[in-house]
């Protein structure tokens, strides 16, 4: 094979020779031989191939580290290499959905509009803002001795946490009890919509700015985790919402989850932060295996209260009047079909019936798990 000068293979790979000096230096693309006297650097042909692919995942914004990763499996597996791109594909699009959320967030801020006076948050006469309605329930199942899960609706919060260990009922309780704090009292009374099983209504807060907010929540979750720390072999996930009257803020770590019905549709809008969900981003499982996974259980992020605190998830979200909100555990979606729980979301004729309906169909599956939900209908006040 013809051997090049690296101004020749820099052009033939479209790589700059500061690039490819760059990549020399940190081991990503060695040159085939490097004058001893004159030092300078000679490519052969066969480069070619690797230098165009390190160039493709550059432009896509891969970071140099696992863009070695992914040429050094391209030569042994092609097709476990391109798995690999997507699984790091797949992560970028999440983050960027939550940027986008923010940066929405900010040109309204910046351009002097009130917050939340979209069209789509506003009732009829586009003054009124809108109100929840909401019903939480937790229940221990039929199969586990203790209930690790916790649920809370408020006026000003809706959330889930699923805690797990030796003191995973502390830890779930923990979560919810800094948020709620977070929050503050809410009008209907402190214990409106705990976990006990009542539901209720309210205005939710005046609008808060959505900077602010989600600081606020980053704050409050590092709290959690401080409180989790020194409770062994235990944690919790976290999926919430703090409402401010048209606007609502998500934070979620784990595997807990939520899901919007909006104009018909049904569709989750979090994440998992597990395994499994990581095999499926990767193309290497599909969610019918997934459920079934001898390690569906294990967590990527928790709050756990170790040092390095997996960052949540934080999204700003646009209400609109009309939308239904679930809120929950593994407990109820891990038993029960998604085509189920959409049809009782979708067909229920209010918070309170679609919270008791959820848990009924997870122990007619068997309750292997415990089981949180949480359903709050938006409309205009």
């Amino acid at each position: 094979m013809g051997s090049l000068t690296i101004g020749a293979f820099a052009r033939a790979s479209r790589l700059s020779a500061k690039a490819l000096r760059r990549y020399d230096e940190l081991g990503l693309l060695r040159p085939a031989r490097v004058d001893p006297y004159t030092g300078y650097r000679y490519y052969d042909e066969t480069q070619l191939e690797r230098a165009r692919l390190v160039a493709w995942l550059r432009r896509i914004g891969m970071p140099l580290a696992r863009i070695g990763d992914v040429c050094d499996l391209y030569e042994t597996d092609a097709a476990a290499a391109g798995r690999d791109v997507r699984a790091y594909w797949a992560r970028v699009e999440a983050e960027t959905a939550a940027r986008r959320d923010l940066a929405t967030f900010l040109i309204d801020h910046l351009s002097g509009l009130p917050a939340g006076k979209d069209a789509a948050a506003m009732s009829s006469d586009g003054n009124a803002p809108l109100g929840i309605r909401y019903a939480a329930r937790s229940d221990r199942g039929l199969v586990r001795e203790t209930n690790q899960d916790a649920a809370y609706a408020g006026s000003r919060l809706l959330a889930v946490a699923d805690g797990y260990g030796g003191e995973g009922a502390h830890a779930s309780t923990a979560a919810i009890e800094a948020l709620k704090a977070l929050a503050g009292p809410s009008p209907a009374g402190p214990d409106a919509g705990s976990d006990a099983g009542p539901s209720g209504s309210g205005r939710g807060m005046g609008p808060l700015p959505g900077g602010d907010l989600l600081n606020a929540l980053a704050e409050s979750v590092e709290g959690v985790n401080r409180a989790v720390n020194g409770l062994a072999d235990s944690g919790t996930t976290l999926t919430a919402m703090l409402w401010t009257g048209s606007q609502l803020a998500l934070v979620h770590i784990g595997d807990t989850r939520a899901y919007l019905l909006r104009d018909g549709e049904f569709f989750q809008i979090t994440h998992d932060h597990s395994v499994v969900q990581s095999m499926i981003d990767e193309g290497t499982l599909s969610a019918e295996e997934a459920a079934s996974h001898p390690q569906r259980a294990m967590l990527l992020r928790a709050l756990d209260g170790s040092a390095g605190l997996a960052r949540p998830d934080l999204r700003l979200h646009d209400a609109r009047a009309g939308d239904r909100y679930l809120l929950c555990s593994d407990g109820l979606f891990a038993a029960v079909p998604p085509e189920a729980i959409r049809d009782v979301v979708t067909t229920a004729e209010g918070p309170e019936p679609a919270v008791r309906d959820l848990i009924d169909l997870a122990r007619r599956a068997g309750g292997p798990d415990n089981i949180a939900c949480v359903v709050a209908d938006v409309s205009a006040l």
